[in-house]
């Protein structure tokens, strides 16, 4: 897998655990605080859209994972 592959990831999931843990209508549900957390994952992939920094891929790269070629 690659650096681009595990940004997703890593975004999708934790988007997804904090939806389920800050929606009341959520069997999760611990406190609507948790939106602030999807809130700033939405914030850091607009952000490293316009200005390609990323904590997490220099995090990824500093542990070995490979970068990706092309689009695939």
């Amino acid at each position: 897998m690659t650096v681009n592959q595990f940004v997703r990831i890593f975004a999708g999931a934790f988007v997804l655990i904090s939806l389920a843990l800050g929606v009341e209508a959520s069997p999760l549900f611990v406190n609507a605080n948790f939106l602030w957390f999807t809130a700033f994952v939405g914030a850091n992939l607009f952000q490293s859209g316009f200005t390609g920094l990323c904590p997490l891929e220099t995090v990824l790269r500093k542990l070995g994972v490979k970068d990706s070629i092309g689009c695939s």
